[in-house]
């Protein structure tokens, strides 16, 4: 694994570089991972190397953030960063420092740090720590505490109120008061931060374990109401007993959320924005109604995705998921043509994962989700998707003129196909010509 080879290259960094004179240590999350027996995704070194003399001292070396006195090392497949000791200055943009200090002393380092439970240093030949702020005492704690002065640390980088969020959910931890109070108070400075690395944040709170409690500690420090509002509304939204005994829309989300299993950024984001829709449509008729919130929710989709910079791809996705997640209702009485159609939509997985959590956290019926299950299991690809009988050459070389009307002809010999009535491009061309005739030479549907 590329994570344990990432391992064998931190350690002989170390290695390389006390040997030639030079403080050297891992730190951050791999000192965090290693303590809570973790296996670290990567590895980060700080030394009292200059960059110079750590890009001598390795072939495969390269700067990254020369102004940092970052230098990526490599071997093979593996990676890891040497960052030099340093100190920070001026943190005008509310997320890089200016300027920068090169220090010797590791604890001043530290101190420019984000959280506790982040500023270890740790040998990785004999485990020794270096604990300069009561890191390891907030671990064995299940503490997220910010080093130093919390709205300091905050208002020099404003992405890590987020930060906070993800590692406490994802941990399982709580956020330390005086941490918490200085989120809620700079909450609104979130909004100066990229949108690109934003939902890089929130896609970790979503994916990497404790969504739930990551939604509910966004909800709790004001931050989702800055990114989010459109989620925040959720909150205190009735929805009809008989249908959701959970409660109201916010409930039926986190109860989703804390059932999910490994998703996808796709899923994730799916689960909570299926029901986003819902507060702008929310009416009491002959009971509560939420009319056509699906489609206005896709919509609402499309729009939060696009501010948060997300790819095309997948906010192409993401609004599928909405917008054919109340489809599943009719799907025992779909045409068998329509059926087929629903079954291959592009990562059909991901609208079967969302269904399965959306019966789980409210009615709990998983009649249609083993419905759809069975019915994948006994067509193959190739019959919900077999190669067209009829093209649009076909037509024209049986007299029918380009126009409008050739997809829906199309369409309903695809149908046609699908539901068996037809094998050959013959019988699907007579098909057609039965149901279409051609009045001064531009096809219409006939009436039958």
């Amino acid at each position: 694994m590329v994570e344990i080879e990432a391992g064998k290259l931190a350690r002989e960094v170390v290695r390389r570089l006390r040997s030639c004179g030079h403080q050297a240590w891992l730190v951050g999350g791999c000192v965090r991972d290693r303590l809570l027996g973790r296996e670290p995704k990567d590895y980060d070194v700080a030394t009292s190397a200059l960059p110079e003399q750590v890009l001598a001292l390795f072939d495969d070396a390269s700067l990254v953030g020369a102004q940092f006195g970052v230098v990526l090392v490599r071997k093979r497949e593996a990676e890891v960063q040497v960052a030099t000791f340093r100190s920070d200055h001026s943190y005008r943009d509310g997320r890089h420092p200016e300027r920068v200090s090169f220090e010797a002393d590791p604890r001043q380092d530290v101190l420019r740090r984000d959280f506790t439970i982040n500023g270890l240093l740790m040998d990785p030949e004999s485990g020794e720590v270096l604990d300069f702020v009561g890191g390891r005492q907030d671990l064995a704690a299940g503490v997220i505490r910010a080093i130093g002065e919390p709205e300091l640390r905050f208002a020099e980088d404003h992405l890590r109120m987020l930060r906070a969020v993800r590692f406490a959910a994802g941990l399982g931890f709580r956020i330390e008061p005086a941490t918490m109070q200085a989120v809620r108070r700079l909450r609104s400075e979130i909004r100066r931060i990229a949108a690109e690395r934003i939902h890089d944040e929130l896609v970790r709170i979503l994916t990497e374990g404790g969504a739930r409690r990551g939604l509910e500690l966004l909800d709790e420090s004001g931050l989702l109401e800055e990114l989010l509002p459109e989620a925040a509304r959720m909150k205190g939204v009735p929805q009809p007993p008989e249908f959701h005994p959970e409660g109201d829309v916010w409930t039926h989300v986190l109860l989703m959320l804390e059932r999910m299993e490994n998703p996808s950024r796709t899923l994730a984001l799916g689960v909570l924005l299926h029901d986003v829709g819902k507060p702008p449509t929310y009416r009491v008729a002959d009971r509560i109604r939420f009319d056509e919130h699906d489609a206005v929710g896709a919509q609402m989709a499309v729009e939060i995705l696009k501010r948060l910079r997300f790819s095309n791809e997948d906010i192409r996705q993401v609004e599928a998921l909405v917008r054919h997640h109340l489809r599943w209702r009719h799907i025992r009485q779909m045409r068998e043509s329509k059926l087929k159609r629903f079954l291959r939509m592009e990562r059909f997985e991901e609208h079967l994962e969302l269904h399965r959590l959306d019966c789980l956290a409210s009615h709990g019926n998983l009649d249609n989700y083993y419905f759809a299950q069975q019915k994948l299991a006994e067509a193959p690809p190739e019959a919900l998707k077999p190669p067209r009988l009829l093209r649009g050459d076909d037509l024209i070389r049986a007299g029918y003129r380009p126009g409008p009307a050739f997809a829906i002809m199309l369409r309903e010999a695809e149908d046609a196909q699908l539901e068996g009535l037809v094998q050959t491009t013959d019988e699907a061309l007579a098909f057609i010509q039965a149901r279409f005739e051609q009045p001064d030479g531009r096809p219409r549907k006939a009436v039958l």
